[in-house]
């Protein structure tokens, strides 16, 4: 429909940290279902973008919509759900304890909880281990409960930076089959990454950042033909920001 707000816009961000400009214009629009690829080396202004959106830092300059709201940085953002980096859950209690605690710290209602934590567990395919101490999960366990406590109210757009960091190829498409159940729900997802196959195949666009600007933006076979017809995204990355992703 014409008149339906786009799930996430980002408008002319901009951040400085003393002389550093971490962010310098940003724009991004984010729509229904979508799956956007954030790519760029440590400090180009990925992490920073995220925490904007997410209302953890004040831009110096420019918006944040959700679905058509702008946002101040104090504001409630009960459509988004961020999952950060770092692991972000209790290991000493069990995937169903911290799903539990997670889902009363997002708000989720008493008569809703049980059957949100049995989405999360099937979701995440912990059901058989939901009663193990977390700390005796693999690192892609810990990965998919990470994703999974930041869910639990049911969120329309979802944050993830870097969601797959440290994690076997095999625990990296099972967390890509979790999202593309998400995106079939109509959930808007935004991630950052460093594994270029993995945009490559998972992305429906890229954006490329560098020294916080958005400096080339597209699906793969617009950037391969911005960057002069290479083959791959890293030849493309190479050529739009004189950079190695991989250094």
């Amino acid at each position: 429909m014409e008149n339906t707000p786009v799930p996430l816009l980002v408008e002319t961000a901009a951040k400085r940290f003393g002389e550093v400009h971490a962010l310098a214009g940003v724009d991004l629009a984010v729509g229904p279902g979508e799956l956007v690829g954030l790519l760029g080396p440590n400090g180009a202004g990925k992490t920073t973008l995220i925490k904007a959106i997410a209302g953890r830092l004040q831009l110096d300059r420019g918006t944040v919509r959700l679905f058509g709201r702008t946002l101040q940085r104090t504001d409630p953002r009960p459509e988004l759900g961020v999952v950060p980096q770092e692991l972000a859950f209790y290991e000493l209690l069990t995937a169903r304890e911290n799903l539990e605690v997670f889902g009363r710290l997002y708000g989720v209602s008493k008569t809703d909880i049980g059957a949100r934590v049995e989405w999360a567990l099937g979701w995440a395919d912990l059901k058989d281990r939901a009663d193990e101490p977390t700390k005796r999960f693999s690192g892609g366990m810990k990965r998919r409960l990470n994703i999974a406590c930041s869910l639990l109210h049911a969120p329309k757009v979802v944050l993830l930076d870097e969601p797959t960091v440290g994690v076997d190829p095999q625990s990296r498409d099972r967390i890509y089959e979790m999202l593309a159940a998400l995106r079939h729900d109509g959930v808007s997802i935004v991630l950052t990454t460093h594994h270029l196959e993995e945009a490559e195949r998972r992305c429906e666009r890229i954006l490329i950042i560098d020294h916080g600007r958005i400096v080339a933006a597209g699906t793969l076979d617009a950037l391969l033909a911005k960057s002069g017809g290479g083959a791959t995204l890293q030849s493309a990355f190479i050529a739009l920001t004189g950079r190695d992703l991989r250094e």
